[in-house]
């Protein structure tokens, strides 16, 4: 039985109704194209999102939230991904903000608490606003060039931020920002859409996840009551700059999910394709030759083992399985290769057909190509995983024979 919600409220965010995920894929996949052509923000998506409850899964049951785990997260995720990859990424960050409240508790209650009121009416996003000009991402080190100046009974916050997925649909901008003290404090600054002195700059102008509006985000004396502020801590070890296991997984395996659902979406077509494809010398579908099933039969395959994997280490994290959390970035390596390499032997297999703009199967291909740039990125992985291993190596060397 789940304890009442800690904190009192006239009303509690929808809960999550799983077996509508169909039909929110196919809903908004019908307008992914039209928000894709005109980098539009695709708010009725939310809208959906937000009527089924897929917004505020991750909510703690403390709250009044049905407290869902990563399980329950990949798969929503993915269902989102293979409608509008947009749509599902935003949707991510919300959740993974959620998800990591319900862990650890840093939000001030106040601000939490006004952040679920506005979620039981409507769509409520909030991502982290982190990566800078100069800085790039913080999780590779340094300090944010965005500067938040004591003002009395609030901070002013001055800088920009760039690639601030979701930014025009906002309700709530983590700001991570650096004081002006001695010793520098930094942490994320709650700022509220819509604050004086914030402005959306329509910077965003990508190959792939168009829709998303990824824009820059200025902030020109922003305030931020003085509470509203999480995790503010001296610069010399700042929390949050690089993820605990546990945060840092369910972001990997969150966003691997995802575009494991944009490469289903691309089979899903192709099988189509080649089912609807009947050239005149052949007088039979693609499909029926045997050329044309074994490369769906790799790309099948290979789906199969990535969504397993994905949901197969999800589930333990769940558990409290340290180990599944470790293993989570090179279960993002794995994954989001697979889904780029299946685009791509989609588009190798059908020619022309898969780069015409009439067809999905090149936005997708778009899409996907987004994974790569995701933390952590291939090469972090890549280099911690290696150095494990050949410490395991170096530790096994050390240990005298018959032991």
């Amino acid at each position: 039985m789940s304890s009442p919600p800690t904190t009192a409220r006239d009303a509690l965010p929808p809960a999550p109704d799983l077996t509508r995920l169909p039909a929110v894929t196919e809903a908004l996949a019908a307008r992914a194209a039209e928000h894709d052509r005109d980098a539009s923000f695709p708010t009725e998506g939310f809208a959906l999102a937000h009527e089924a409850g897929l917004l505020t899964a991750t909510v703690a049951a403390r709250h009044g939230g049905p407290g869902a785990g990563l399980a329950d997260t990949v798969r929503i995720l993915r269902a989102l991904g293979a409608g509008d990859p947009a749509v599902a990424l935003v949707t991510a960050m919300t959740l993974f903000t959620h998800a990591a409240e319900a862990r650890t508790p840093g939000w001030p209650p106040a601000a939490y608490a006004a952040l679920l009121d506005a979620s039981a009416t409507g769509p409520a996003l909030v991502n982290a606003l982190r990566v800078e000009p100069e800085l790039g991402s913080p999780v590779r080190g340094g300090l944010p060039a965005t500067t938040a100046r004591r003002d009395g009974d609030r901070w002013l916050l001055t800088g920009r931020k760039i690639y601030s997925t979701g930014a025009v649909g906002l309700s709530r901008m983590l700001v991570f920002a650096r004081t002006d003290e001695d010793p520098v404090r930094a942490g994320s600054f709650i700022v509220r859409a819509g604050s004086p002195g914030l402005t959306v700059e329509p910077t965003w102008d990508h190959v792939g996840l168009r829709a998303s509006r990824s824009d820059d985000v200025v902030l020109d004396s922003v305030p931020v009551p003085a509470g509203d502020v999480i995790a503010l801590d001296e610069a010399g070890d700042i929390p949050g700059a690089r993820p605990d296991p546990e945060t840092g997984a369910w972001n990997a395996l969150g966003l691997t999910a995802l575009y494991l659902g944009v490469a289903g979406a691309a089979r899903d077509w192709l099988t189509g394709f080649l089912h609807e494809r009947v050239p005149t010398a052949l007088g039979a579908p693609l499909a029926t030759l045997p050329r044309f099933r074994t490369a769906v039969g790799e790309i099948e395959t290979a789906l199969f083992g990535a969504d397993t994997l994905v949901d197969t280490l999800a589930a333990r994290i769940d558990t409290g399985d340290r180990e599944a959390a470790e293993r989570a970035g090179a279960a993002k390596v794995l994954g989001t290769r697979v889904a780029v390499t299946a685009i791509e032997q989609a588009v190798a297999l059908i020619g022309n057909h898969g780069l015409t703009r009439a067809n999905p199967l090149q936005r997708h291909y778009r899409d996907v190509l987004c994974a790569r740039v995701h933390t952590p990125q291939d090469d972090s992985v890549l280099l911690t995983t290696g150095r494990a291993a050949l410490d395991r190596a170096l530790d096994r060397r050390s240990v005298p024979k018959g032991n």
